[in-house]
């Protein structure tokens, strides 16, 4: 019996005890709220005259309006940043139009007096136009022109056209300075011309007709050794005739596409 009390009275001072610490817990929390709502109270004391029993009225709305509101400042926007740096350097062509100078000098002449000079620099005129329009900086240059010494270019092409010797003979040839000092660069400008040239004008190739004059033009000697150069023979005076006098806007973007390609590759 003396058991089952004890077990009683321990289980009465066990309830007792959380019972206590509840509401002390209870007592806690409605401290705090009154705290927060005297704070608020305090602090919009016009607009909480109804707690006191005052009615919301027209005379208490300017007290409501006047009541000061925290303005929140919205971010400044950042500046954008483009990226930047040194403007680029347009990039310079030297175009050379065969036989052309101040001196007469018509180079090879037909029978009925088509002169390959006057082919040559009609088409030279029009590359020049075309690159320009890209943005190149582009040097129309003469056959023995002062600029050719050291002349310094991302690429240098002469432009000529074969005579009217073989009647028969049909197409173009390209070529490189024999014993180049950046031949890997060089070859990638001959083959581009190539290909551009005979896609968009369709003249065959005729490479067996390559002389040792084309290899050792002069203007090689000349040009600065890093500067990219190249000789090309756009047709034969004869067989070629016809697109050479009347369709030289397509010639010359024979010659502009073979360029490009080297120089956007």
């Amino acid at each position: 019996m003396t058991r089952v009390r004890k077990r009683r009275r321990a289980l009465r001072r066990g309830t007792i005890g959380c019972l206590a610490r509840e509401l002390q817990l209870l007592l806690l929390i409605v401290g705090a709220c009154l705290v927060v709502l005297a704070a608020f109270a305090i602090r919009y004391r016009g607009s909480l005259s109804w707690l006191a029993g005052t009615p919301l009225t027209a005379d208490t709305l300017p007290t409501i309006a006047e009541t000061p509101t925290r303005t929140i400042p919205l971010p400044t926007p950042r500046p954008t940043v483009t990226p930047g740096g040194p403007t680029p350097v347009p990039r310079r062509v030297g175009i050379l139009a065969g036989h052309y100078s101040p001196d007469p000098d018509p180079g090879a002449v037909c029978p009925d007096g088509l002169q390959e000079v006057e082919i040559n620099l009609a088409v030279a005129e029009k590359v020049v136009a075309a690159l320009r329009d890209r943005g190149y900086e582009v040097d129309l240059l003469e056959e023995y022109d002062a600029r050719l010494k050291n002349y310094r270019a991302d690429a240098f092409l002469s432009i000529h056209s074969d005579s009217c010797e073989i009647p028969e003979a049909s197409g173009f040839k390209v070529a490189r300075v024999s014993f180049s000092a950046i031949p890997e660069i060089e070859d990638a400008l001959v083959d581009c011309i190539y290909r551009e040239y005979a896609r968009i004008t369709g003249l065959p190739r005729h490479d067996f007709s390559i002389t040792e004059n084309m290899h050792e033009y002069h203007a090689f000697r000349q040009i600065a050794p890093e500067t990219p150069g190249a000789i090309i023979e756009l047709g034969f005076m004869a067989a070629d005739r016809y697109m050479l006098v009347n369709q030289r806007a397509r010639v010359a973007q024979g010659v502009v596409a073979g360029l490009l390609c080297f120089l956007e590759r």
